[in-house]
């Protein structure tokens, strides 16, 4: 759903200069898999600090510093939060209810913001 979203983001996903032909062909390339395997890994840890995320908070950063040094915009998360939750509510069904929509949508706020002061921060030297 990433990329009916967002075909915009397609580019970014182009691993050892390989240039996908298709959302399709990108989305079963072995490199984004082990991407959105390294995301739910962002996810596990949130959700295993739900309690105490500051701990989380320099590593959110680098992650954003990462993300903005190959071009991504702090935007383009919200694309990834609303796929986020569109794959919870299909696999979750009924159990998706309004107050785990809100939750999930609580942490997945606070990794962004986390992350998003990665695009804030200056580079040394400056």
């Amino acid at each position: 759903r990433l990329f009916d979203l967002d075909p915009d983001l397609l580019p970014f996903f182009q691993y050892n200069c390989k240039q996908f032909a298709s959302p399709q062909e990108c989305l079963s390339a072995p490199e984004f898999l082990d991407h959105i395997r390294k995301v739910m890994l962002v996810i596990d840890a949130a959700v295993s600090h739900l309690e105490n995320l500051s701990c989380l908070e320099e590593y959110l950063c680098n992650l954003g510093k990462k993300h903005q040094a190959v071009g991504v915009k702090v935007e383009s998360f919200s694309t990834v939060g609303e796929s986020l939750l569109y794959m919870l509510e299909k696999c979750l069904g009924t159990a998706f209810s309004p107050d785990v929509q809100e939750a999930w949508s609580k942490l997945y706020g606070a990794v962004v913001k986390a992350m998003q002061r990665g695009w804030e921060t200056l580079p040394e030297g400056d």
